[in-house]
């Protein structure tokens, strides 16, 4: 069973930055495809960013030229870079990614937007 890890979300101003982290507790971020999803209190989950295994990205609008999802392979981990935060950017995140047809997701980590 494959096992991701989500750190680095916190408490940030309005502006603000931070870099979340996934790590795996298998070598899977080289070479499978991964999202960073969040959801917020109320809200649906939604995926906010997506790598694929040949490192082609995509972005939900909301997000588009704040955040920038890349991956260290040697690391064996995925970041999430998000820049000019906003009160809306605010949810638990979560990175994820498919293995034969199932959904893995870790626990998430809080991201919280202070204006």
């Amino acid at each position: 069973q494959v096992q991701l890890v989500e750190s680095g979300g916190g408490l940030v101003q309005a502006g603000g930055s931070l870099r979340l982290s996934c790590a795996a507790s298998k070598t899977i971020i080289p070479i499978n495809a991964m999202g960073w999803y969040r959801q917020a209190p109320g809200k649906q989950r939604e995926l906010v960013a997506f790598i694929t295994s040949g490192s082609s990205t995509n972005y939900a609008d909301s997000v588009k030229g704040r955040f920038t999802i890349s991956r260290d392979n040697a690391k064996n981990t995925l970041y999430l870079q998000m820049n000019s935060l906003k009160i809306e950017d605010a949810a638990v995140y979560y990175c994820g990614t498919k293995i034969g047809g199932a959904t893995i997701r870790g626990q998430g980590t809080q991201v919280s937007v202070s204006s």
